[in-house]
């Protein structure tokens, strides 16, 4: 079973082990002044240089360590806003020799707004002086149980308001800063690197502080937060209502039936779905079917299929989710963390919300509670981005067709908003899908290669991208990823070979 790497992210620690030696005596050069920091008192500033070496993503994630890290520069800024009472920690590392003159901001995930040192490390070893921030709401990913509620029980406005982005905005600003004193001179480029919350952090950005990048790449972009965190509920209170739970293997099933009808529609057998739009497989066409689950035969009953086609069909408010998308993540028995976790702490206000018990009356009660009460604070849909446009902007998004986590549609009606209010866009903001893929990589389907690149070449040398180069995860195929609304279309050759396809309108 094919498990997304995004979910993934949001179930672990954001804890780094470097291999090389802990510390290495500060370098008279690696210490940083005063900074001024508007909105907010600078708490604490401490300096010193780091060896480098290998730095290791979080046990249980599927990436490699990053290796042969330079020597750095580690800067951590506590920082305040004067009569809340948090504390926020930004980090920069900043390589002391070959700095290119840029300056990267390192998104987070799942419900914390930092990112990994791995993270800063695959900045620095591309030459970026690099900062990100915990927004005075810590590094747990999995769960906003440490800050969501105050001691009253009732919802941190403030924190949530540094989470959703203020504290974006003062990374920006206190992560220059520390970048122009350290090497002298300011940074030439600023750029926003993200995926998931990161993602959504990006577009915040060219929204709310449209001068702070020059650049922004936001991937799989959790826009339309209030409504997707309720959304990836919706597969549990399906089965809830309908008494009927279904186990992976039957789900998979779906998964694998949904596949095996619409692979061919492009003319390529390769396990991808290239436009879900024109999969109509009828999930009741697989009643009565046996299929082993872990030694036992099971049968796939009408009810199985009846939940599956809701599950599908979605609910009212929001999409629902693509035939042949792996369902395991959000149609567990305990439903998607992410999305329990929104409902208990900033709907009900009780972490001992059950969310396994939820009817459609309490979704629809949840769902519209969730807009009323947070669209202006964590929302990020305002489709209005001339400021971003006016300062020279560019932002690239790409998001895969088989997230469950975060369906695509969310981008694509994103980017339709923004071209009804603004016209053409395609001069500083293009969205790219990528079939098969799931939340920020994983699944059958071909990969960005360094969509960051394309950014900075659109940025610095002015080349719009047509489309992204991807690979599937195993090497075995390249893909050009198509400028939205374009699709991919095979053209004859080899079906492993991007040279193989072309990009037309749907």
């Amino acid at each position: 079973m094919r498990r997304l790497l995004g979910a993934l992210t949001a179930l672990v620690s954001a804890t780094v082990m470097v291999s090389t030696p802990a510390a290495a005596s500060a370098a008279p050069n690696c210490a940083v002044g005063k900074l001024n920091v508007p909105g907010t008192e600078v708490l604490s500033i401490t300096a010193g240089e780091k060896p480098g070496g290998t730095v290791e993503y979080p046990p249980g994630l599927p990436i490699p360590p990053v290796t042969n890290v330079p020597r750095y520069c580690a800067v951590t800024v506590m920082l305040t806003h004067p009569g809340v009472g948090d504390k926020v920690t930004v980090k920069v590392w900043l390589p002391i020799s070959g700095w290119t003159g840029r300056f990267q901001g390192v998104g987070g995930g799942g419900y914390s707004m930092t990112g990994w040192d791995a993270s800063l490390a695959e900045a620095v070893k591309l030459g970026y002086a690099a900062a990100t921030t915990d927004g005075g709401v810590g590094s747990d990913m999995s769960s906003p149980a440490a800050w969501a509620l105050d001691k009253h029980g009732n919802v941190n406005t403030e924190l949530l308001t540094n989470f959703a982005s203020r504290s974006l905005h003062d990374m920006a600003v206190a992560g220059k800063a520390v970048t122009a004193q350290y090497y002298g001179s300011p940074a030439k480029y600023s750029y926003w690197n993200g995926c998931s919350q990161g993602g959504r952090q990006g577009v915040m950005n060219a929204q709310r502080y449209p001068d702070d990048y020059d650049g922004i790449n936001a991937m799989a972009p959790a826009i339309n937060w209030n409504r997707f965190a309720v959304g990836g509920l919706w597969a549990r209170v399906v089965q809830n209502e309908e008494r009927n739970q279904l186990t992976d293997c039957e789900l998979n099933a779906f998964e694998k039936a949904a596949i095996d009808a619409c692979d061919k529609i492009d003319n390529v057998a390769d396990r991808v779905i290239d436009d879900p739009r024109k999969c109509h497989y009828n999930p009741y066409d697989l009643v009565g079917t046996k299929i082993d689950c872990e030694g036992q035969e099971v049968t796939i009953s009408r009810a199985d299929a009846e939940v599956i086609r809701k599950i599908w069909e979605g609910a009212r408010g929001w999409y629902g989710f693509n035939r042949g998308t792996d369902l395991s993540v959000v149609g567990g028995p305990t439903g998607f963390d992410l999305s329990a976790h929104w409902v208990r702490y900033f709907i009900e206000q009780n972490p001992q919300y059950d969310v396994t018990k939820m009817s459609y009356a309490d979704y629809y009660k949840a769902f519209i509670e969730a807009r009323v009460r947070y669209d202006k604070l964590i929302g990020t849909e305002d489709a209005n981005l001339s400021a971003f446009r006016r300062s020279g902007g560019k932002m690239i998004t790409w998001h895969g067709t088989d997230d469950a986590v975060i369906q695509y549609q969310g981008t694509v009606e994103y980017r339709e908003r923004v071209g009804r209010r603004m016209g053409d866009v395609n001069d500083f903001y293009r969205v790219f899908l990528a079939p098969g893929v799931d939340h920020c990589a994983g699944g059958v389907g071909a990969v960005p290669i360094d969509p960051l690149g394309a950014v900075v070449d659109w940025v610095e040398k002015g080349k719009a991208p047509q489309t992204l180069p991807a690979r599937t995860m195993d090497g075995s195929a390249t893909r050009n990823l198509c400028l939205y609304p374009l699709v991919s279309k095979y053209v004859g050759g080899d079906p492993n070979s991007a040279n193989s396809f072309t990009c037309r309108r749907g």
